[in-house]
């Protein structure tokens, strides 16, 4: 009898060490299209693995999480993975999740009616991702300056994603590049009139990047892989099944603080998404230091840190183009 006790202990023991290697712990953004990502860990035990998820702010927010070893993957704007690449922060840039999800939206009856009339106004940004650097390379298209401070063409007003909706709402910014879905909400309710989606750079519509610790990437290669593989069939699961997808990023997500138009309108805009390229991210670091985002003192070149073996061997197990 003592001997099938120990040898249960055993097996015990030895399936609680197997668990705790086979977590992966997720840091992520409350965006609906974040959503595929967030919905890894509720298939993730049919992969074998278990998700721990951390919501946060913003994607520049998560990197000291990654550099104390709290996180192991986390999905942020391009932007905010490169910044925090140039700043040291141990990861690999492994897919893409998301494209697009930005909307630069004015006020109601405004005069504005291309970026060029921006000129003499006051528009209103989150700092460090997609929405500023959009916002940005679409002000130096229309050959405008910008500043903080008055004196420019351009007055940027830097606030949190959830303050920027208000701000337009009470007239104090003349318009926003804001990120979805709240750029959506803003139209739905009618405080808000899209003037465009800032696509139209040689930057193209920005991929949100999925990121990996190196020491999950390089020690760790069976969970690394195992990840990916949940990856790629969450994402795939919200792409085949529209009705899934929104389910879930109302109810789990958002809590029914979205509703139906607002969702649907947002992934118009922000498609669920695999992909990633070198190319991609070089030109958006190369924005980056063109236009200041970021402030990096050594931008990382892409092709060191950009890893989508992981992905290409994901999408050829699950047959997926």
């Amino acid at each position: 009898m003592k001997t099938l006790t120990l040898i249960a202990s055993l097996a015990m023991t030895s399936f609680s060490a197997y668990a705790a290697e086979d977590v992966i712990r997720l840091g992520n953004l409350k965006f609906a299209h974040y959503g595929a990502v967030s919905y890894i860990k509720e298939i993730a035990p049919k992969c074998g693995i278990k998700v721990e998820e951390r919501m946060f702010a913003k994607g520049l927010d998560i990197m000291p999480a990654i550099i104390a070893g709290e996180i192991d993957v986390a999905a942020s704007a391009a932007d905010a993975a490169i910044a925090g690449r140039a700043g040291g922060v141990p990861v690999y840039a492994v897919a893409g999740f998301a494209k697009g999800g930005i909307r630069i939206v004015v006020q109601p009856g405004s005069t504005i009616k291309s970026v060029a009339d921006f000129k003499g106004k006051s528009v209103g940004v989150a700092r460090g991702g997609a929405q500023e650097l959009a916002l940005l390379a679409e002000l130096a298209k229309a050959n405008l300056s910008w500043s903080e401070k008055p004196g420019k063409d351009v007055k940027i007003i830097y606030l949190p994603f959830a303050d920027l909706n208000q701000a337009l709402m009470q007239k104090q910014i003349d318009a926003m590049s804001q990120s979805e879905p709240q750029a959506s909400q803003a139209i739905n309710k009618g405080f808000g009139v899209e003037l465009l989606k800032p696509y139209d750079s040689p930057m193209g519509e920005p991929i949100r990047t999925l990121v990996m610790s190196e020491k999950l990437y390089n020690s760790n290669r069976p969970l690394a892989e195992k990840f990916m593989k949940c990856f790629v069939q969450a994402t795939k699961a919200f792409m085949d099944d529209p009705k899934l997808a929104e389910n879930y990023v109302r109810s789990n997500m958002f809590k029914g603080q979205i509703t139906v138009d607002d969702y649907q309108d947002a992934i118009a805009n922000s498609p669920f998404y695999y992909n990633l390229s070198v190319e991609h991210m070089q030109i958006t670091t190369d924005f980056m230091v063109k236009y200041g985002v970021g402030k990096m003192v050594k931008p990382p070149v892409a092709k060191e840190w950009v890893k989508l073996d992981l992905l290409d061997q994901a999408k050829k197990f699950l047959n997926v183009k």
